[in-house]
């Protein structure tokens, strides 16, 4: 019994002493410089889709296209590449008629926006200054908040804390988080309540218990979208960040425009930031920044483009909306450098491996990632490597990987079903959905179906 014992343990004593002494293979991919278009960040496209006519000069509209927009000829829209679209549609365009939605304006705009490679963001408004609300509703004896003769009598106002108000927007919020919560081509949720744009504020709101109701909605029906809760009410900011929503704001380079004594930038934003304690936000929900006006007309008044981009990216912002509009020319070198550092940004630094494994053995894999962006990635993929055409998965979390240094190091199972040789080892982050490259890596060697060529290895 002893001599068995003493020569099993020989045995395996020599088997580690040889798996010790494999020779590793230490990969370091070449970092590459280019602009990375990647799911769920960078410059989003406004009321159309990529390769669609730009708006002319510093106006744009807000009025969410109802069916497909002609596209242009392929280059000949100066318009950083987008792999987000956002949309915003009034209540009007969507429900004409009481119980009646026009959900094919959504359908198609998913449709497109898959078409385009994009995602689509969106957001439902109930009205403005310039688009009423349903006539339905102004006619179905609802609550009116303000009279004819008042300064903005031109447009109905609502009562918010009108049941029937509550009833009737919650009705339709319902419906679109039935039809497209959790929808591969929808990227994120604004969350709209009341007042123009649905934003939040004015002279017009609910008592907070109502506030709350209404945004609480979204959760309910939108529990697997990314959610974004509107700047303007700080403390129906701070509610829906603290039940897991990301930020957004409208007025991004505002430094002070001619005959107002205030700016976004200066005066409001960093301050309500800290004042609600959400500096850390972005760690775990996106942050998105539409701008005030657009460049063109930060540059008419004067403004320096520096400290708004500088400004973004110490917010760790992943989406960017400057309304379709173009970029002026002497400042598009600026904006390049500035697409590489919003949202997320991987680079393998070092892969280790042996050089040779055995079937149904398990391999000691190292990596370094770094993230050279300034926010992670909020939604699942699969860090995944591949032996010739066998895909092996890897046990790990890429939401993460924050900015900076991330190390992956486990031992993985190589699969029996390999065939001896001589095999090229590549890596990938897939959707998990269709098992696919997903991400663009900032390293070389990228191959056309979207893996990563690294060396080779032998599987014995």
């Amino acid at each position: 019994m002893i001599m068995r014992t003493f020569a099993i343990v020989f045995v395996l004593f020599c088997t580690l002493a040889a798996a010790q002494t494999e020779p590793t293979v230490v990969i370091r991919p070449t970092e590459i410089d280019d602009i990375l278009v990647n799911p769920g960040m960078g410059i989003e496209t406004f009321n159309r889709f990529s390769g669609q006519p730009l708006n002319e000069g510093v106006k744009w509209s807000e009025v969410g296209p109802e069916k497909p927009l002609p596209d242009t000829a392929p280059g000949t829209v100066d318009f950083p590449e987008s792999s987000v679209a956002y949309l915003r549609w009034f209540w009007s365009q969507l429900e004409p008629q009481p119980g009646k939605y026009r959900w094919e304006i959504i359908d198609n705009a998913l449709a497109e926006a898959h078409r385009h490679n994009q995602r689509l963001a969106i957001r439902l408004m109930p009205y403005d200054d310039k688009h009423p609300l349903p006539d339905w509703y102004i006619h179905s004896g609802a609550r009116r908040a303000n009279k004819p003769t008042d300064k903005d009598g031109e447009i109905w106002s609502p009562d918010s804390g009108d049941p029937l108000f509550i009833q009737s927007w919650s009705a339709i919020v319902s419906e679109m988080g039935k039809r497209y919560d959790g929808h591969p081509d929808l990227n994120h949720v604004d969350i709209s309540t009341v007042g123009y744009w649905g934003e939040g504020w004015g002279p017009y709101l609910p008592d907070w218990t109502v506030q709350q109701q209404l945004i609480d909605l979204y959760f309910q029906v939108f529990p697997r979208t990314h959610l974004l809760m509107n700047f303007d009410q700080l403390q129906a900011l701070v509610y829906g960040t603290k039940h897991g929503a990301g930020w957004r704001l409208d007025c991004w380079g505002d430094m002070g425009r001619p005959f107002k004594n205030f700016a976004h930038m200066l005066d409001l934003y960093p301050e309500q930031i800290a004042r609600g304690h959400l500096q850390d936000v972005w760690r775990t929900a996106p942050v998105a920044l539409e701008s005030c006006g657009v460049p063109e007309s930060w540059k008419q008044w004067g403004f320096s483009l520096k400290p708004i981009l500088d400004q973004a990216l110490r917010w760790h912002a992943s989406t960017i909306n400057i309304k379709s509009s173009a970029i002026p020319p002497e400042w598009r070198a600026q904006f390049n450098e500035f697409q590489k550092q919003i949202g997320y940004r991987f680079v393998l630094k070092k892969l280790e491996y042996p050089a040779q494994v055995g079937r149904g053995s398990m391999a000691q894999i190292n990596m370094w990632w770094f993230n050279a962006g300034v926010a992670p990635v909020y939604r699942d993929y699969l860090l995944a490597l591949s032996i010739g055409d066998t895909v092996v998965p890897l046990d790990t979390d890429i939401k993460q990987w924050l900015p900076g240094d991330s190390i992956y190091e486990n031992t993985v199972p190589i699969p029996w079903e390999l065939k001896p040789g001589k095999y090229r080892l590549r890596v990938a982050l897939l959707d998990p959905r269709t098992r696919t490259p997903a991400i663009r890596l900032a390293i070389g060697v990228r191959q056309s179906g979207g893996w990563y060529d690294l060396g080779d290895i032998t599987v014995k």
